[in-house]
């Protein structure tokens, strides 16, 4: 053997040093390849609807209640499987309503974990007792694993367990134990989990679901531009940090901001009610649900002119400081006529419906003011030194990227920049051109250096990047003409705010094209598939979201409310499991309330993406690959201890 491959044997025997250790991994990796594939759960665009998301994740876009089918049939009615499957998604909520509803609540405790014992003897028959194990809750470990694997030694089961579970209840613990198998089977009945981008911004909680995420057992991230907006503000770049704001106080959720990150907007409130008069700021509207006063949205509608006024001002300081990112384009606040009330965009003038921006100085409008300088300092120390947000965006980094390909499948959350005539679009970055997967990959580079680089001016380039990868008409997870927020806000005209998107959109329905771009990430055409998130589908329009014969699956089908009457869905999700894909697309979601008092699940409808011609096993799996190198690899030690390349340790 060559002297390198010897030194990493070497290594290798340090953790098998006998034969028979190294022999008993084999036939453990050997055997764990032949189990089925396990589920992967694809979800996007979120958008901070934590209680849809929470729900989607514990119910597994229906997984659940498949299982719950699967092991019961007919033998219970449709009523006792909802009942059964609330259970399961809000073990907590739901015991404390049926502790005051059942008359005879020991026969129900007996009812219950019967069958919840049932279930999870079915999630957890996919996986070796090893990872299974690994999943139990410390204080009932060895209890659950006694109910659900089976005791060939013990003559009477049934009074067997029957007694483990009369004790249960007889000891006090059953309400406890119904928890941790609920808690139990949500775990098992997925295996890993993607996001496919877009936490942040629209709903009130994105801080709830990444808390949720960051204790989920197996999840990988691709960001999507509203999680690299939050991103770079969390590193300190003001364009992002009042952008992240304007956001907010546009759907209403500037309690987010004070309340789940601790940030304090009060300097911003009282410096927009100083600056900006009652009844000035009616084209900054708040999209609010119910509870809002009058005197609250007239607070948020002044902040959310005075943040925008200072965003558009930010931009342009950054335009102006990068023009290798030419967006000269975008640079409006110098194109205003004040004495005829226009703006000249793309060489047309259009009418303003608002020209009282008693902050922009004519000569240098792009300058703040020193108060406003003086509130976007206090906020990026704030955004900098916010524990929470630094603890999420540093989650992101570790768990997300750009794109991700497992199980040959391509994650990204926007597009691949196109020419019309189907070549990748060349972006220049810096002092470099690049397209397609090489595009995404310097501007993650440049994304973590944004945050991390010590040194200082490449911390600048990679902060300004995030700002640029949030609104550039070349950024992948943007993907359209321009970002048409002033246009938006400040002239009536549909024509000018429209934004236009990239060609990607227009050539994905185009196989030859959608192949191109498998090769490009290295994938074979054959058996890849690219999962797409960001732009929604508009179901109730007669778009579709499975493209060319389901090579491209865009699952974005208005997960957020705001979108939802556009798609007129609330959201698809995917599930990939050893029987093939399935597109779940899922009706709107009213409350966590309702689903457990009423029984109520999100109706779903599923569509059968690609079927398995055999049932998949994680042979099959990208992790299955690795288990074969890791077979070979063990193949070639006792290959090494048996013909005395390497001695065995003391076995005595």
């Amino acid at each position: 053997m060559k002297k390198m491959e010897m030194k990493y044997l070497k290594n290798i025997a340090r953790q098998y040093p006998t034969i028979v250790s190294a022999s008993t991994e084999i036939i453990n990796l050997q055997s764990i390849l032949n189990l089925p594939k396990g589920t992967e759960h694809f979800l996007t665009d979120v958008h901070g609807e934590y209680e849809q998301f929470l729900h989607v994740l514990k119910n597994g876009s229906g997984s659940v209640r498949r299982k719950i089918d699967d092991e019961f049939g007919k033998s219970l009615s449709f009523k006792d499987k909802k009942s059964l499957a609330t259970l399961i998604y809000y073990p907590e909520e739901k015991l404390e309503l049926i502790l005051k509803e059942e008359e005879n609540i020991g026969d129900w405790y007996k009812i219950a974990l019967h069958r919840l014992i049932r279930v999870s003897k079915r999630v957890a028959s996919k996986y070796t007792r090893s990872k299974v194990r690994k999943a139990l809750p410390q204080e009932f470990a060895y209890v659950i694993e006694e109910l659900i694997t089976e005791k060939a030694e013990v003559e009477n089961k049934e009074a067997y367990y029957n007694e483990i579970i009369n004790t249960i209840i007889r000891i006090g613990r059953a309400q406890d134990f119904i928890i941790a198998l609920s808690n139990l089977i949500q775990r098992l009945v997925v295996d890993h989990l993607h996001i496919l981008g877009d936490i942040f911004d629209r709903g009130p909680g994105p801080h709830v679901i990444l808390d949720t995420l960051m204790d989920y057992h197996s999840v990988d991230i691709q960001w999507g531009n509203h999680d690299i907006l939050w991103m770079g503000a969390a590193s300190g770049n003001l364009a992002c940090i009042a952008n992240v704001i304007r956001f907010s106080a546009k759907f209403g959720n500037l309690d987010m901001i004070e309340d789940g990150y601790g940030i304090n907007l009060i300097p911003l409130a009282s410096f927009a009610m100083d600056k900006y008069p009652q009844g000035s700021c009616d084209c900054f509207e708040i999209r609010y649900s119910d509870g809002y006063s009058a005197k609250d949205l007239e607070m948020e509608q002044r902040m959310h002119k005075a943040i925008s006024v200072i965003q558009f001002k930010l931009e342009g300081q950054l335009i102006m400081r990068r023009p290798e990112f030419a967006m000269e384009g975008r640079l409006l606040l110098d194109k205003i006529d004040y004495e005829k009330g226009t703006v000249n965009i793309e060489g047309k003038e259009y009418k303003l419906k608002d020209c009282s921006f008693p902050t922009i100085s004519r000569e240098s409008p792009y300058e703040l003011s020193p108060e406003e300088a003086k509130i976007m300092e206090r906020l990026r120390t704030a955004f900098m030194k916010c524990e929470k947000l630094q603890r999420h965006v540093r989650f992101l980094f570790s768990k997300g990227s750009m794109y991700k390909i497992y199980n040959s499948n391509l994650l990204y959350h926007g597009c691949v920049p196109m020419n019309a005539d189907g070549t990748f679009l060349k972006v220049r970055v810096f002092d470099q051109e690049y397209s397609g997967k090489a595009l995404y990959d310097i501007l993650e580079v440049y994304t973590r250096k944004g945050y991390y680089s010590i040194e200082e001016e490449e911390r600048s380039k990679g902060q300004d990047i995030m700002w640029y990868i949030w609104s550039s008409d070349k950024s992948p997870v943007f993907g359209k003409e321009k970002m048409a927020t002033f246009e938006k806000y400040l002239v009536d005209d549909k024509e000018i705010q429209y934004e236009k998107k990239d060609c990607y959109y227009e050539l994905s329905d185009n196989e030859d094209i959608v192949n191109k771009i498998l090769e490009e990430f290295g994938l074979d055409t054959n058996t890849s598939h690219i999962i797409n998130g960001h732009v929604t589908v508009e179901l109730k329009n007669g778009e579709m979201p499975i493209r060319c014969g389901g090579k491209l699956l865009m699952i974005d089908g208005g997960f957020s409310r705001a979108h939802q009457n556009k798609t007129g869905i609330a959201g698809y999700t995917l599930i990939y499991n050893s029987m093939g894909l399935r597109l779940v697309s899922h009706e709107h979601f009213e409350s966590a309330e309702k689903a457990i008092v009423e029984e109520t699940d999100i109706y779903s409808d599923v569509t059968v993406v690609e079927q398995a011609v055999k049932r998949l096993l994680v042979g099959d799996t990208d992790n299955g690959k690795e288990i074969k190198e890791r077979i070979e690899e063990l193949e070639e030690l006792l290959y090494a201890y048996r013909t005395g390349l390497l001695i065995e340790a003391d076995v005595l």
